[in-house]
């Protein structure tokens, strides 16, 4: 524990200076057309992140990945880590669809803004509305964003109630969902503790599920789809052996 509590301080403390001293250049870089840095950056900060507090990964199934074509990538969420671990992890110019707490922090929020994700308000329906026309606008030109449908992190491996937004933003855009099993998260960072344990999560892909020709009204079957998917990757994982608990 002694050594996890050392090894936590030293990331939050790099990770902060990192963002802090890389933060402002990189804005007016991309305030200048060079938004790609920003994405270069975020890369590299998270993996000082995972290699300072111990964490490695592995993924399962990039093959089932839409190469060339934007989708939703839709996964579980079980700690604070499954954000920038599958950013990292997942696709070069992986956008987000983040709670607009993160807001509060004023230089992340924008880098984050700059790097074209977009932020949910879920407590106001009307703005929440405008980021999925927005999240849909972005898909449509080609950019794949990340989405945790559950909205908060679950305490237990039995997934949550998904919230729709997301599965609107992909119908609209007619662009596939692809479902994400991420495994080892809540041993890494438990709920409530500040505490980062070097763990390796296990990712797993499945295959996309598509959205042409999908109507709003197909909405529930499409979410149906991809939580049966995720729920079967999870068992995929718990029945392999993998230390990742």
């Amino acid at each position: 524990m002694l050594i996890s509590a050392i090894r936590t301080v030293t990331t939050y403390v790099a990770v902060s200076l990192y963002v802090l001293i890389v933060g402002p250049p990189a804005m007016l870089l991309a305030a200048c057309g060079w938004t790609d840095l920003l994405y270069v950056l975020g890369h590299l900060g998270v993996r000082l992140g995972l290699f300072l507090s111990g964490i490695t990964f592995r993924v399962h199934g990039s093959e089932n990945m839409p190469i060339g074509r934007a989708a939703v990538y839709c996964s579980n969420h079980q700690s604070n880590i499954d954000p920038p671990l599958l950013f990292n992890a997942l696709h070069p110019r992986m956008r987000i669809l983040y709670k607009q707490e993160i807001d509060r922090l004023p230089v992340l929020a924008r880098v984050f803004r700059m790097g074209g994700f977009i932020p949910v308000d879920r407590r106001n329906k009307e703005s929440a509305l405008r980021s999925i026309d927005a999240g849909a606008q972005s898909l449509r030109s080609g950019n794949s964003f990340l989405i945790f449908p559950e909205g908060t992190r679950s305490e237990t491996d039995t997934l949550l109630p998904f919230k729709k937004g997301g599965f609107f933003m992909a119908i609209q855009a007619e662009a596939p969902v692809v479902p994400v099993a991420i495994r080892g998260g809540r041993a890494a960072m438990r709920r409530g503790s500040p505490i980062i344990r070097p763990v390796t999560v296990e990712i797993r892909i499945g295959r996309p599920i598509e959205t042409a020709g999908m109507q709003v009204e197909d909405r529930g079957r499409l979410i149906e789809s991809v939580r049966q998917e995720i729920e079967r990757l999870l068992r995929a994982d718990r029945t392999s052996g993998n230390p990742a608990h």
